[in-house]
């Protein structure tokens, strides 16, 4: 350390440790050599390119670009070493701040971080971040961030999720923490079940979901059923405790396995469209039996069952053939019974001619118009629509 200290300001020092072991009669051992700053400066300089990574992470998480920065300070004894500075100088482009002491830096810091937690002073905020993102598990096993990495704290966010089968009476909120795509490659945080939930269809059910991280980093995590307003709760202390190797680890796994991670999501995210078209192909047929033909009931069940085939098979390539095929069937059904429904009632709109002359103009048009407005209002069209579009990808596990 003290060799370290002084080649900041030198090129070369000598490093005398007198008594650093003995030899086998017993005779002291001296440790004396010359260490150059070059040679000091190619032992650390390893360690030192590890610091470019970081820094420009920092600066991008932050949404800013190296123009915007004014000055840098240097925050640490280390900062001292002339090849630290010209590090940080190469990589950021701009000068050094020269008037504050970097030991100093560190002082102040300490002391005014203990004033706010004290509460001996109000007119400082310290702003800290959450280290890792934050979320839910969902269908699939797919990981949904509620709260990105770096949000300054606290900060608090809701979210509206559903059931992913019929009459489901529970859900299961599985907390994560990471920046992996799938919930089985994030760390877990705990997890509960939200009960009493009134039998109804998949996605029906609106179950709101709540993040809160207070200035600590605990996290209170809420799920309420916004039919019943049943809820429950916990509470998780042990999010913020994992070493900084443990969150560069886990943000450097993300980067490396971003490409595998993308495809699996999209693997996923294909068989829960397959499996929602299923599903909403069986109650268009309920939903819009009298608006639809033999043939196109044959159709779906056609494609449907080719859709189970290709799930079974697990061939993603025909999940994506048939998905698109039952997809476009049913939207041309959704649109044909919307044309249908659109239609004026003909018993209406042929009674008027038997009207006086007086009264015929007036009083057709009043009835074309209340017969719209009435089939407007009635439009079983909208459900039809609804079931289509239907995005499962907010489906509770």
């Amino acid at each position: 350390e003290k060799a370290k200290i002084e080649l900041s300001t030198v090129l070369s020092t000598d490093i005398n440790l007198p008594f650093i072991a003995q030899d086998s009669e017993k005779n002291p051992i001296h440790f004396e050599t010359t260490l150059t700053r070059a040679k000091l400066e190619d032992l650390i300089s390893v360690v030192l390119n590890k610091c470019e990574r970081p820094i420009k992470q920092a600066i991008d998480d932050a949404k800013l670009s190296m123009a915007d920065i004014d000055k840098i300070i240097l925050v640490g004894g280390p900062t001292r070493m002339p090849s630290v500075q010209e590090f940080v100088k190469r990589i950021v482009g701009k000068g050094l701040e020269r008037g504050v002491d970097p030991m100093e830096c560190v002082a102040c810091g300490a002391a005014i971080q203990g004033a706010v937690l004290a509460g001996e002073t109000s007119d400082i905020l310290l702003l800290d971040v959450t280290p890792l993102s934050l979320g839910v598990e969902v269908q699939g096993g797919l990981y949904n961030r509620m709260i990105e990495r770096n949000t300054t704290i606290p900060t608090k966010k809701s979210q509206t999720y559903s059931t992913a089968q019929d009459n489901q009476p529970a859900v299961t909120i599985h907390i994560l923490q990471g920046e992996r795509e799938m919930a089985t490659d994030n760390m877990s945080l705990g997890q509960f079940n939200l009960g009493g939930i009134p039998p109804a269809p998949r996605g029906i059910p609106q179950i709101e979901v709540t993040f809160d991280i207070d200035a600590n980093g605990i996290i209170n995590v809420s799920a309420k059923d916004l039919a019943t307003n049943k809820e429950q709760k916990i509470t998780v202390t042990g999010s913020s405790k994992l070493s900084d190797s443990d969150k560069e680890r886990m943000i450097k796994d993300a980067e490396t396995f971003a490409d595998q991670d993308k495809t699996k999501k999209e693997e996923v995210e294909l068989v829960n469209k397959a499996d929602s078209l299923i599903y909403t192909a069986e109650r268009t047929k309920t939903d819009l039996k009298d608006k639809i033909t033999a043939e196109q009931i044959s159709q779906i069940d056609d494609l449907s069952t080719k859709l189970k085939s290709s799930l079974d098979s697990k061939d993603h390539n025909s999940i994506r053939e048939h998905s698109d095929n039952l997809s476009n069937l049913l939207q041309e059904i959704g649109s044909s019974a919307y044309q249908q429904s659109a239609q004026p009632d003909p018993d209406q709109t042929s009674s008027a001619p038997n009207s006086s002359a007086e009264t015929n103009s007036s009083e057709t048009q009043e009835k074309v118009v209340d017969g719209e407005y009435k089939e407007v209002d009635d439009d079983p069209s909208n459900d039809a629509n609804k079931e289509v579009d239907d995005d499962p990808s907010n489906d509770a596990k």
